[in-house]
């Protein structure tokens, strides 16, 4: 999971570092083809665990599966799609995630627990409901019976698991068999009874391969995955040529109408399992092979890659020393390592969160401002992963850290001053819209179109012969309604200040005394003294979190035992002492699958495990039944949703569920115990010679498969070789981010009120005949929207002028240009009365071919141009919408196909205008 809404901020600040993913739908027989997105991949890694949950419950409700094999098809098409965005060339990795830490089991464990206690909510929610719908004589499909119903079958050891291992390695040996994609690559599967999580695996592996002899320096990886921490993982590696392929989560995608195909699915399905027991057959598979995932077919999700080397520009560019320490090296791959250790500090999945930091606060912007501002003071880097294998911690500085963490610890009364006076004005606004809001949500009855009667005919079998027309649309009309009221009920009861439970704030962050309340509550101690060594005590395993996470992101698992035994984290400014802790970690071993299980799965996934430990999870008498409750307390003090509170589980004690499962161990049948092993990556090709033996890894067996496919058992060497810095003969990509990329970041407790959406500006207020140097190619003039989106550009395609005439533009973002057939950019910009309301453009732009843009007049919501000359350009525009509305003026001009972009008010921007053939003319005024 990593840091909570962090590739969102990441998206805000560094806009250049995404890009869209473009897909050909037309059918191709080679990977010799030229990838449309412009780059050639070598490798292709993917963190499966990101594709089954999706494919296991799809998001939107379409064509939800109800077994396995369904699923199974669904994660087929969605590797297919993934292999024909990015081509790999030279190696597909598949990594799904095996037992993990017991640091990782903790969060693992509380979140199967509330899943489960959110499924009865929605299970006695939808009882009530269906009684409801029947009393008043509404008939509504019938409850579908599902092998999928309980997605905590997604954690290893479990039948689902082990099924799917076998699914994916008859899956790899037939496309390697039939795919001319997949015939040249080496294929890695590495399943649930390998140890680690799957991104983890991945980074490993990549970290070994470099270190060889003879590495390709120029390797271009490509990782599939939407956990924030492999952006971070990524950096990392110290790979340049590396990018991360994800779903666009922050466009909002203009959604299909879902209603119909969804119900006709469901009726599909429930008419599939009923003609099925009539008939005494197994049910029909909803998907064939040929219909590539039904649900990414009718709403097709879009895809971005977001390019590491990009990033490392801006941070670069971003993070420099202006008053660095005496004898200062400045070293970017030390600066991305303080980064990502930076990061830890906001949020991670071994560490509960810090009160002190949000990053919907912009918590990072103020890491990154007071690491730059107190650089010098610090002392220098935070750390230094060359020494990555120093049993004395010297890959980190403590002292340092200590330092910049109570420097943080400075600003916490600022913060929660801030932060409590923004929760009061929510806390009155949604009390007054309260009532308006009961009012109106029940309005959501949808019309049904009369074709939808013929569909369902079609796909279910379920004639007009014995149901009318009428009767199909009506329980069809009443299935929605009981949908629809279902969301509405479950997200009432997740809402805590329908119960008027929002203002149960016990701590009080910010007010007098608000830290021993802290203490108080969430630790349970009054006493002074007592306070201080539990802080102490806090201070210690947090500082060995931080030195356990860092190493876990660098060299692979410190500790396979370690874990942060509390609930809550410490206040930045409670970290005094932090530099004198020693901290030394026993490597350890997994656990076995059946282990995992038996310490994350709450009784009522017992199911999922063997019967002989079913018992020990659910029989009263049980030695650890203590571990297993019922109920239990989750902690929303101070939250406003359920699903934003803390689980206060009984942590495993590691000794004792151990000892009670060997004695289940030896009761295992034959079929059960094969789930409970641990084994090795396997390396799948299509025959031996593509295999090259550079895997930097212990060959176990070899095993020849059917048809020439060959497959090799490989392990990772236990020592794991860290280079954090470029290799030798990197070729460097073309420079994409320059020092005008760089916005100003404005921390967020200084501002009197609540920030404004826009948070970045740069040059603002710009003098009359300032001059801009431009940096090189790209795009033309920016000037900050009210949004976060692209405001203002104008781009010259002529190179006999060196100069470019603005008026009227405030908050110059950045100066380059985009000249077509020209080998370089203008080399300086002259601005002239400069000055603008609402980042609106008013202005005369003079290029070497003597168009003139007259002023245009602006009011707050019509953006208003006209032009003397007349243009030969279709003016267009696109927006990609966020908060609020976007809003563009869109300009001609002549003699040029390149474009004049508009403001948008949300996140999105005004794209472009399209050329048109010579002589179209359309005259432009008030858009």
């Amino acid at each position: 999971m990593g840091v909570p809404a962090f590739y969102r901020w990441l998206v805000d600040k560094y806009p250049k570092i995404v890009v869209n993913a473009i897909e050909e739908h037309k059918p191709y027989n080679s990977n010799n083809n030229k990838n449309p997105n412009g780059l050639e991949f070598d490798n292709l890694y993917l963190d499966m665990n990101g594709i089954i949950h999706p494919c296991f419950h799809p998001p939107h409700l379409i064509a939800t599966p109800t077994t396995f094999e369904q699923v199974f098809e669904n994660i087929y098409a969605y590797i297919d799609r993934l292999i024909s965005i990015v081509r790999p060339r030279k190696l597909l990795y598949l990594a799904i995630d095996g037992v993990a830490p017991r640091a990782k089991m903790n969060q693992q464990r509380a979140r199967r627990f509330k899943n489960a206690k959110d499924s009865d909510i929605a299970e006695a929610e939808e009882k009530r409901l269906r009684d409801e719908f029947g009393r008043k004589g509404k008939k509504v499909l019938p409850k579908q019976e599902s092998q999928v119903s309980d997605s905590n079958v997604i954690t290893p050891g479990t039948e689902f698991m082990h099924d799917l291992s076998r699914a994916l390695n008859l899956y790899i040996r037939q496309k390697l068999k039939n795919d001319p994609l997949w015939s040249p690559l080496e294929v890695i599967l590495s399943d649930d009874t390998v140890p680690g999580e799957g991104e983890h695996k991945i980074t490993s592996f990549i970290r070994t391969k470099r270190s060889l002899p003879g590495y390709d320096p120029n390797t271009r990886h490509c990782l599939y995955g939407l956990d924030a921490d492999l952006i971070m993982l990524a950096l990392a590696t110290h790979e340049l040529h590396f990018s991360i392929l994800r779903e666009d989560v922050l466009t909002i995608q203009e959604q299909a109408p879902i209603s119909e195909v969804t119900l006709i699915t469901s009726i599909q399905n429930a008419t599939q399992h009923s003609l099925a027991k009539s008939s005494g057959d197994r049910p029909k598979p909803f998907f064939d092979r040929g219909d590539k995932m039904l649900s990414l077919l009718i709403q097709p999700q879009h895809y971005q890659f977001l390019q590491i080397w990009i990033l490392r520009e801006y941070l670069e560019l971003d993070i420099q020393i202006d008053d660095p320490p005496e004898n200062f090296v400045y070293d970017i791959e030390r600066i991305i390592d303080d980064f990502v250790f930076l990061c830890f500090f906001v949020g991670n999945d071994f560490l509960p969160h810090m009160p002190t930091l949000d990053i919907h606060e912009n918590a990072i912007d103020l890491l990154m401002h007071i690491y730059k501002k107190e650089f010098k003071n610090l002392g220098g880097y935070l750390v230094d992963m060359q020494r990555v294998n120093d049993k004395h911690s010297g890959y980190v500085k403590l002292k340092r850290v200590e330092k910049f963490i109570l420097y943080v610890g400075s600003y916490e009364e600022k913060i929660f001053k801030k932060r409590t006076e923004i929760r009061d004005k929510r806390l009155r606004r949604i009390s007054a819209q309260l009532l308006e809001f009961d009012a109106s949500e029940h309005d959501h009855e949808e019309d049904f179109e009369v074709g939808v009667t013929d569909l369902m005919e079609h796909e279910t079998g379920i004639t007009s012969e014995n149901n009318s027309s009428s009767d199909i649309q009506e329980m069809l009309r009443n299935t929605m309604e009981l949908n629809e009221r279902l969301k509405i009920c479950i997200r009432k009861k997740s809402d805590l200040f329908r119960d008027g439970n929002l203002g149960t704030d016990k701590v009080k962050l910010g007010s007098l005394g608000w830290k021993l309340r802290y203490y108080k509550h969430k630790f349970i101690v009054e006493d002074s003294n007592k306070m201080e060594n539990v802080r102490k005590e806090i201070v210690h395993k947090y500082t060995e979190g931080l030195c356990w996470v860092l190493l876990y992101y660098y060299s692979g698992v410190p500790s396979w035992d370690w874990f942060y035994p509390n609930y809550y984290g410490p206040f930045a400014s409670d970290l005094k002492g932090l530099a004198s802790v020693k901290v030394r970690f026993e490597k350890g071993s997994p656990f076995k699958p059946f282990d995992q299980l038996m310490a994350m799965l709450p009784p009522k996934s017992a199911h999922a495990l063997p019967t002989v430990y079913q018992d020990l999870m659910t029989n009263s008498c049980s030695s650890i039944v203590e571990f297993y409750p019922i109920d239990f307390e989750v902690d929303v003090d101070g939250k406003r949703f359920l699903w934003q509170g803390i689980c206060k589980l009984p942590f495993i004690d590691e000794k004792k569920l151990l000892n009670a499962t060997k004695l289940a161990e030896v009761k295992l049948r034959e079929s059960e115990a094969i789930r409970n092993v641990q084994t090795t990556n396997k390396s799948f090709t299509r025959d031996s010679n593509s295999f090259k033996g550079d895997l930097g890894c212990y060959l176990q067996q070899q095993t020849t498969i059917e048809d020439d496919i060959m497959c090799f058992n490989f392990e990772l060497p236990a020592e794991r070789f860290q280079i954090p810095r470029l290799l030798e003969g990197i070729q460097r990509p073309i420079q994409k981010v320059f020092e005008n990329d760089i916005m100003e970041t404005i921390p967020w407790h200084e501002y009197s009120g609540r920030p404004p959406i826009t948070r970045y500006n740069k040059n603002a207020a710009v003098d009359a005949g300032t001059t801009i140097k431009t940096a090189g190619l790209g795009r033309g003039f920016e000037s900050a929207g009210r949004g976060r989106g692209i405001s203002s550009n104008s781009y010259l395609p002529r190179n006999n002028d060196n100069l470019k005439y603005v008026h009227q533009s405030e908050n110059i973002q950045s100066t380059s240009t985009f000249p077509r057939n020209v080998s370089r950019g203008f080399e300086n910009m002259r601005i002239q009365n400069s000055h603008t309301s609402k980042s609106t453009y008013n202005g005369t732009c003079n290029t070497s071919t003597h168009n003139s843009f007259w002023h245009s007049s602006n009011v707050v919501r019509d953006e208003n141009a006209s032009w003397r000359t007349v243009s030969q350009t279709r003016p267009s525009f696109s927006s990609q919408g966020g908060e609020g509305s976007s809003m563009q003026f869109r300009p001609c001009y002549a003699n040029t196909p390149h474009q004049f972009m508009g403001r948008g008010r949300g996140r999105g921007r005004a794209h472009y205008s399209s050329e048109l053939p010579a002589g179209y003319r359309k005259d432009c005024n008030r858009w």
